[in-house]
């Protein structure tokens, strides 16, 4: 049993040390004219969407849950917005080529279509992200219009 104690408290020891090493936000006060919502003039219908359901992984902008103050949730958190930004920044949108945005449009427009966007472990979480059949053809057919 004596060693039983020492795993849980050697366990909760790094789970309180791990508490003190900070993870880097993604927070800004600042839109860029290079914002995708800037660049294009989105309508407020597609624009909530998308902020609702794209920009706290795919910006330089993210409303942090609660729990993001808690280690390991605000690395993997962290982590997550990474690999997003690196995918595709809408605070960046218009820094890319033409060809390049072309591109990200239609990368966006099958993710949508296939449902692999946004992410179902983002929208368990975060019902109000989910696209509703309505919500999906509705900013599919307005994003399909930029490239035309």
């Amino acid at each position: 049993m004596k060693i039983v104690k020492k795993i849980v408290l050697v366990l909760l020891v790094a789970f309180v040390g791990i508490q003190f090493i900070p993870t880097e936000r993604n927070q800004s006060d600042i839109v860029p004219v290079t914002d995708f919502m800037l660049v294009n003039k989105v309508p407020n219908n597609i624009k909530s969407k998308l902020q609702v359901s794209c920009y706290d992984c795919h910006s330089n902008n993210t409303n942090y849950p609660w729990y993001n103050k808690i280690q390991p949730v605000a690395w993997f958190l962290e982590d997550h917005i990474k690999q997003g930004k690196a995918e595709l920044n809408f605070s960046a949108w218009d820094s890319l080529s033409n060809r390049r945005k072309s591109s990200k449009i239609r990368s966006i427009i099958k993710q949508i279509e296939s449902n692999e966007m946004p992410l179902s472990s983002y929208t368990k979480i975060h019902s109000d992200a989910k696209f509703s059949e309505n919500d999906r053809n509705e900013i599919i057919v307005w994003i399909d219009s930029l490239i035309k």
